[in-house]
């Protein structure tokens, strides 16, 4: 920079006479300082050399002297001849936002003086902010500098801790002053809904109440932290920003039955306060860091907890593309949950708005590039125990329940010898019947059998003599899944093997279903099929009079697969499950003396008496009245119209449970190995190349690991080669990312607890601090709980602890004339907004208050859905049983991709197909008529109501007192009690429990 003097007073009176007046420092246009900013600013943004609007680069020397497709954009010396001059002279560019007169003087003085470029040949777009976008100064990517606290003497009181002076120094900026403190109840309700998501107890709030003093809320503060209701709450909200879904989503949406050991990982390292930087390091590479430890294998659960899509299409196109989807899913949630950058949007160009070239994004897809969903079968020494535990509550609630269905049934068969029950069914009616007396002709219905080898009547039965002779019928008229195939039958001998009783079958015999004798087990009865792709053994006793005498065979095939036989009307052996087959009208027929078209060891040799099809399956009693002998078998409904009431709800919750244990207890499998849905790592997953604009058959140059370099303060490249093993490539990103000098890393988790304690962050997108995303309210209070949680061992507890002490946080939440007019949305934060309760805190919270609350942690997840396979894809439907496993905490549930509850949906809960850092909050009718009607609410509402009755004695007055007292830590006032009373006598006390889930003081956290 030339200084030019002004002392001889020619030069004095010159630049009066012009009119300029004061002390001028004339100089020379420098490149660096004064064009470079301009041109990255205001002309770089689409001139350069991604993006050639008029084919014109002026990111480069020679490029911007040569200029476009209008012709030579500079002339050096000659600034009216430039083309570059007269388009910014006459504010033609840039188009949005022309240059102001001073940048307008330096542009032409520096063509003026030869349009020297400077030092850097070419411009970095991303070395300044401009108006459209970010750049390496962008706030977000400066180090973090721990802010000194700003003096507010005269507000010393306010001030608890460093939070409140940073929040009141912006307060009295705005003329502002923060509100009062909140009443004591309001208070400790706000504090338990935020560290657990549960609502105290009346008795807790009371006593809170009666001593609000600071020392008291500090050691609930403490008591609430060390709950482990704590990392249910706050795990919930990581599983948001985790998209933890357990189907696969997409077209199949398979079922993922074990994801949820990821999940308890979560709940117990937040529980366990580890350092945050060691939770980021694990969910990134802690199978790695971690090598043969089952942690390792569940911590990484994080990076295959989105959408996996597992129809690809056969091209190479597809399959290259799906891959590619699947890496983005994946590097996108790393990049926005841990620092808060859009990295997914540089997939196929250079970022718009933030400083991320496309080279780095294939970088950071280049670290992840070696993991794959998939299972793992890992050693874990919990199983056992678990084990045991489940194995003890399943033998006692079984034994539970056999004493309640026992006494049940011996009700009904005491009445019915005492002759006080009705008399024994009418046998079932088939829809064909065979008796063979002296034809083959069905007696019911129009499938006549037809002779084929030596098969004949003879004696009142049809006679097969094992030697290629049987019988087959017309094809059926309708189709049918369920079933009962029944005969009487008398075996030659009982040393044959595979023949075939009575079977259906499709017209060539390639599929069927039949009851066979001695195919697989010798002397036993069973369930013929098509490759025994639905025969399993019913493990029944041997067959030792069947050549002696008739005996009646019957199985039962139901709808949902369950497979049943039965020996002279009793059950025979043990059921089982498998596929159900149907068998369709116009392509299938009836068989009987052998198993099926185009088998060896086919056919029977003895004597059906008769037989008998139905297109149902048959009940116990069915088949004993059937077979023509007296059933000791007691049906659902004579066994639940023989229980009290009492009985009768205590037999289907210990139904409910068992039926939950036994299904964790087969997911838990033998041994002491279990199944992990976790990372399928390839160990040597290859090089990456950049895709030209994301095409996934077009490659460009091969790039090594690395990461962003906009973070100037330490280095994006990871020091390994393209080649590199996904051990070293992921130890390297989780390295980057926990990095002590990383700035983002610190602030966006800061950012995200803050945005959990008041509804909004200070900056109130918390997955993107980039150029698109919020301006922090606060940035001075960002950075110091950003420094705060460094200095502390990035222990989160610490961080929670400082919020909700501070009198920020301790403000009453009421409107105020004043802040509405200067701060209508409390960015300012002058006092603490209401909080409308998530989907799960007010299930959660229903049903604690109703009683029902199963404070059981980990596991698999409770299922409220139906799982419904269709044709290769999974649908999932809500259901509403019942039970105390189906009454565990909300985090518990089984979260497919789909089908949940009107009470989750209506309030919110997101779809866990892409991550939710910040939910919508909607206020809807539906909402009221889930409240009002769902199952869940009706149920736990009767459940309040009978506790409430069970403590009342039936005293009005009490019930309603009780019920005010559970739903909102307080009692009723005189009219509430009035009207109260007067609901339950017009309406019942389950109407006033409803009434109270529906109220705003039961949803709306003040």
């Amino acid at each position: 920079m030339r200084q030019y003097g002004l002392n001889n007073p020619f030069s004095r009176f010159i630049l009066f006479a012009i009119g300029i007046t004061g002390t001028i420092s004339i100089h020379s246009a420098d490149f660096d300082q004064d064009i470079a900013p301009i041109f990255v600013r205001s002309c770089v943004e689409c001139h350069n050399g991604f993006d050639l609007k008029g084919k014109l680069n002026l990111s480069q020397r020679n490029s911007a002297l040569k200029g476009g497709k209008s012709g030579t954009l500079i002339l050096p010396g000659k600034p009216e001849e430039s083309l570059l001059w007269n388009k910014i002279k006459n504010d033609d560019m840039p188009p949005d936002k022309p240059l102001d007169q001073k940048e307008k003087k330096l542009v032409q003085d520096w063509i003026s003086e030869g349009a020297n470029w400077g030092t850097n040949l070419k411009l970095d777009p991303f070395q300044f902010t401009t108006n459209k976008r970010g750049g390496y100064d962008w706030w977000s990517l400066q180090p973090i500098k721990r802010p000194n606290q700003p003096d507010i003497t005269k507000s010393a009181k306010w001030v608890a801790n460093p939070i409140d002076a940073f929040v009141l120094a912006k307060l009295k900026s705005a003329k502002l002053k923060p509100s009062s403190p909140a009443l004591p109840r309001a208070l400790i309700r706000r504090l338990y809904f935020d560290i657990t998501g549960l609502p105290p107890s009346a008795k807790e709030v009371a006593k809170f109440v009666s001593n609000p003093t600071n020392e008291a809320y500090k050691k609930i503060v403490d008591d609430l932290l060390s709950s482990p209701r704590y990392g249910e709450r706050w795990g919930r909200h990581w599983l948001d920003l985790a998209r933890f879904g357990e189907s696969d989503g997409f077209e199949r949406n398979n079922t993922r039955n074990n994801l949820w050991p990821y999940r308890d990982w979560v709940i117990k390292a937040i529980n366990d306060d580890m350092p945050y930087d060691e939770f980021v390091r694990m969910q990134i590479a802690g199978d790695i860091l971690k090598p043969g430890d089952p942690v390792g294998q569940k911590s990484v659960g994080f990076l295959v907890a989105g959408l996996h899509n597992t129809v690809v299409g056969g091209s190479e196109f597809m399959k290259k593309t799906a891959r590619q989807d699947e890496l983005e899913e994946i590097i996108g949630t790393v990049g926005q949950t841990f620092v808060g950058l859009t990295v997914n949007c540089a997939r196929c160009h250079n970022h718009k708005y933030d400083p991320i070239l496309q080279k780095e994004y294939y970088q950071l897809t280049s670290a992840i590039a070696g993991v794959f969903h998939g299972e793992r079968n890992v050693s874990d020494p919990e199983l056992e125990r678990q084990r045991k535990s489940l194995l003890t509550q399943i033998e006692s609630f079984s034994k539970e329940l056999k004493l309640i269905e026992n006494q049940g049934r011996q009700t009904v068969i005491s009445k019915r010898n005492q002759g006080k029950a009705t008399t024994m069914p009418e046998p079932p009616k088939p829809i064909s019947r065979w008796e063979f007396d002296n034809n083959l002709k069905d007696s019911i219905g129009n499938l006549h059998g037809k002779a084929k080898g030596s098969a004949r009547i003879s004696g009142g039965a049809l006679l097969v003599d094992g030697n290629e002779s049987w019988i087959e019928t017309n094809s059926i008229e309708s189709s049918f899944r369920s079933k009962t195939l029944e005969a009487w039958v008398e075996l030659s001998n009982l040393n044959q093997k595979g023949g075939g009783v009575i079977g259906l079958q499709s017209l060539n015999g390639a599929t069927f279903d039949s009851i066979v004798f001695a195919e697989l087990e010798a002397h036993r009865w069973m369930s013929g099929s098509d490759g025994h792709s639905r025969t399993k053994s019913f493990r029944a006793k041997e067959e030792n009079f069947a050549h002696q005498q008739p005996v009646h065979i019957a199985i039962v095939y139901q709808e949902d697969g369950t497979v049943i036989g039965y020996r002279n009307g009793v059950q025979y052996g043990k059921p089982y499950k498998t596929n159900l087959q149907e068998f369709f009208k116009g392509s299938s027929q009836v068989i009987f003396g052998m198993r099926h078209k185009g088998g060896r060891n086919n056919y029977l040799k003895g004597k059906i008496h008769r037989a008998q099809l139905y297109d149902r399956a048959l009940a116990p009693n069915e088949i004993a009245a059937s077979a023509g002998v007296e059933s000791s078998f007691v049906s659902e409904l004579e066994l639940a119209a023989a229980l009290s009431k009492t009985k009768k709800t205590k037999r289907m919750a210990l139904k409910d449970q068992l039926t939950g244990l036994l299904a964790r207890q087969k997911e838990l499998g033998k041994g002491s190995k279990m199944k992990i849905y976790t990372v399928a790592a390839r160990s040597n997953p290859g090089t990456v190349r950049i895709l030209k604009r994301g095409n996934a058959m077009d490659e460009g140059e091969i790039v090594r690991p690395g990461a962003v370099s906009a973070l100037r303060t330490f280095s994006s490249d990871f020091g390994i080669k393209a080649n590199a093993s996904d051990s070293d490539r992921r130890k390297q990103l989780a390295n980057w990312i926990t990095h002590p000098k990383n700035p983002l890393f610190n602030r966006v988790i800061a950012n995200r607890i803050w945005h959990y304690h008041f509804g909004t962050g200070l900056v109130e997108t918390p997955n993107d601090f980039g150029f698109n995303g919020g301006r922090p309210s606060h940035p001075e209070l960002l950075d110091w709980l950003a420094s705060e949680l460094k200095t502390n061992g990035q222990r989160l507890k610490g961080l929670h602890r400082l919020i909700v002490t501070s009198n920020t946080y301790r403000q009453a939440a009421a409107p105020r004339e004043e802040g509405l007019a200067v701060d209508s949305e409390n960015r300012l934060l002058w006092r603490k907004s209401p909080v409308r309760l998530d989907a799960e805190s007010l299930r959660d919270a229903v049903l604690k208050v109703s009683g029902k609350l199963n404070l059981k942690m980990g596991g698999p997840g409770f299922r409220d859905v139906s799982v419904i396979p269709n044709n290769g894809t999974t649908y999932y439907e809500p259901i509403y049983p019942i039970g105390s496993e189906y009454d565990r905490r909300t985090v518990y549930r089984f979260s497919p991709r789909g089908g949940r509850s009107a009470i989750l949906d209506t309030f919110d809960c997101p779809d866990p197909s892409t991550t939710a850092p910040r939910r919508a909050v909607t206020t809807t009718p539906l909402q009221a008529l889930a409240l009002l009607n769902n199952k869940f609410i009706l149920n736990k509402a009767d459940a309040m109501a009978n506790r409430l009755k069970a403590q009342s004695n039936g005293n009005r007055d009490k019930q309603v007192k009780q019920a005010f007292l559970s739903a909102f830590q307080r009692n009723p006032d005189s009219e509430e009690m009035l009207l109260a009373k007067r609901l339950i006598e017009d309406y019942g006390l389950t109407t006033l429990c409803r009434s109270l889930f529906n109220s705003n003081e039961f949803i709306i956290i003040n």
